[in-house]
């Protein structure tokens, strides 16, 4: 087998088995990308053949290797987040090849990388979350769209990939839960707000029929050709809206999905709770919430309690 022959097995293990959605199959493969091009130029040919001395090597080259910026200018070396990200896929790589025979050991388990600061996710005030849920003003068919699918973000704190894949039936019957295919085709319950549902009644009501070109097109969220709503218009139409608004910074649908956890935790939600809710396989990821909000907490204090800092006496 060719290192191709290697990378494309692994591809249908994470198709298949893992039940990994093609956009993330994709960021998988474009960091093995470098790996495979490394070994090639060093002409092995077989996983099998790399020790840790190799893989060091590699890390080191990713450190100095010359590539272009989106804009065409030269840069050289990836810097330590994209590094540890490409190392733990390669970790992930080798752990199926082991589990297939094709190698006895896995060289990347031990290796050890310099321990990254936590880079806690953007998030929104809640007044700052209600200002851009109600930007899409007026009842024309978008309008009414944009902020049934708005609202529904930000009620529910689902992934865009989520929201993009709901059908009519599954929000159509007025319950106040709805049923959710998430990563590797894990199903949920999540809890639905009442504003929600109403913007999401009138956009069926009075949007979603002026859009639908299709009566064989069962997905809530329509395109004006009639279509399945796209990850990227989603992430388009957060983003102008947020524009629009004035916010600090552009906003993406995971600032909504990252201020529903925040803002349920800072109304005295339960931890677990909200991990369901968010489809988290580990508490541990949604701790970092109870973190962002303890460094808020921190923040406000300092800066608005007159004894917080110390006195000119003490300096």
């Amino acid at each position: 087998m060719t290192l191709d022959d290697y990378l494309e097995q692994f591809s249908l293990y994470l198709e298949g088995e893992r039940a990994l959605s093609p956009y993330t199959v994709r960021n998988y493969r474009t960091d093995l990308f470098p790996y495979l091009d490394f070994l090639e130029d060093r002409g092995i040919h077989d996983p099998a053949a790399v020790d840790r001395n190799i893989l060091r090597e590699y890390v080191t080259w990713l450190n100095t290797k010359r590539r272009f910026s989106h804009g065409g200018k030269v840069k050289y070396g990836h810097d330590m987040r994209s590094v540890s990200r490409m190392i733990s896929v390669l970790r992930t790589f080798y752990k199926y090849l082991q589990r297939e025979g094709w190698v006895e050991t896995n060289p990347v388990a031990r290796l050890r990388l310099p321990k990254l600061d936590r880079k806690f996710p953007k998030f929104l005030s809640p007044q700052e979350a209600s200002s851009l849920v109600e930007a899409p003003l007026g009842s024309t068919p978008r309008s009414l769209r944009d902020r049934a699918l708005l609202e529904l973000i930000y009620a529910t704190g689902l992934r865009v990939s989520e929201v993009v894949s709901l059908d009519v039936d599954q929000v159509s019957d007025g319950n106040r839960e709805i049923r959710v295919l998430g990563k590797g085709s894990k199903e949920r319950d999540v809890v639905v707000g009442q504003q929600a549902l109403d913007s999401i009644a009138r956009y069926l009501s009075h949007g979603r029929p002026e859009l639908s070109t299709n009566a064989r097109t069962r997905a809530l969220f329509l395109n004006s050709k009639g279509g399945r709503l796209s990850t990227r218009s989603v992430q388009t139409l957060v983003r102008q809206y947020s524009l629009e608004k004035g916010l600090h910074e552009p906003a993406h649908p995971h600032t909504l999905r990252h201020s529903f956890a925040t803002h349920l935790l800072d109304g005295g939600a339960d931890l677990r709770v909200v991990q369901e809710l968010l489809g988290h396989e580990s508490l541990g990821t949604t701790q970092i919430y109870t973190h962002m909000t303890t460094a808020e907490t921190r923040k406000t204090y300092e800066k608005a309690h007159p004894r917080a800092r110390a006195s000119e006496d003490s300096q």
